[in-house]
């Protein structure tokens, strides 16, 4: 894509316009690549969502995320290096938008596949515009809103979008009403370091995840290195008290 593509070095481009934006989009292949996982919900629904690391799924209510939803995050960015790995290994494609800080390189080691990610590092004034023009062609995007509130206006006319596309929108940094799921990592600790020195085995990492009809569903992730590939593992605690949650929502 032209302009819309990992920056090289310290060199820095000029804004993409949303002409061009469009004509890339249009190059895209369509959702159709990414073969759609089917989670049952209930007797009689089952939704479409997009594929995340193995550990996460049991928290996130449907086993991934939503396809055409819109998700509010907060915390550490290994997981959202995690969802990008995920998606665009699964052969789907996505972009991170005003984000230039973001470990790409975390991504590759979690598997992601930089061919089917697009970066724009610097959107110009408006990043939620620029999200919708991907929503026409991608599956999952990443949005930095720098600290701002999107007026709940905005937000209802670009998550009818993102539900008409079939696309899943994740705004980090910033205030977004009416968002269909939260989701909040923070890292809760290291395994293999000690006093200044040691090899890093393990990053915890505490998620919440919290729906608009569930209880909020916590557990504590790992994500451990192995033969240059970064491993999600649900820990065990947690995979219990998660079993747990999942039988009374369907009792309930």
């Amino acid at each position: 894509m032209s302009r819309v593509a990992m920056p090289r070095g310290n060199r820095r481009e000029d804004p993409p316009s949303l002409a061009e934006l469009r004509r890339s989009i249009a190059a895209v292949p369509g959702h159709g690549e990414l073969a759609a996982e089917r989670v049952p919900l209930g007797a009689e629904t089952r939704r479409e969502v997009l594929p995340v690391p193995p550990a996460l799924a049991p928290l996130l209510p449907g086993g991934g995320l939503v396809k055409g939803s819109v998700v509010a995050y907060t915390g550490a960015s290994s997981l959202l290096a995690g969802l990008l790995a995920a998606v665009t290994e699964g052969g789907g494609h996505a972009a991170v938008v005003g984000m230039p800080r973001l470990g790409l390189l975390a991504a590759v080691e979690m598997g992601a596949q930089l061919r089917r990610l697009a970066v724009v590092a610097d959107p110009g004034p408006d990043p939620v515009e620029v999200a919708a023009v991907l929503l026409d062609g991608l599956d999952l995007i990443v949005l930095g809103l720098g600290g701002t509130a999107i007026p709940p206006a905005r937000t209802r006319v670009i998550a009818a979008r993102a539900r008409n596309k079939g696309a899943t929108l994740v705004v980090v940094d910033g205030r977004w009403p009416g968002a269909s799921l939260q989701l909040d990592a923070r890292i809760a600790g290291y395994v293999g370091l000690g006093r200044g020195r040691g090899r890093l085995r393990s990053l915890g990492l505490a998620v919440e995840v919290r729906g608009k009809a569930a209880p909020p569903r916590r557990g504590r992730l790992e994500l451990c290195p192995n033969a240059g590939r970064v491993e999600w593992v649900l820990h065990e605690k947690s995979a219990r008290t998660v079993e747990t949650a999942v039988a009374r929502e369907a009792v309930s």
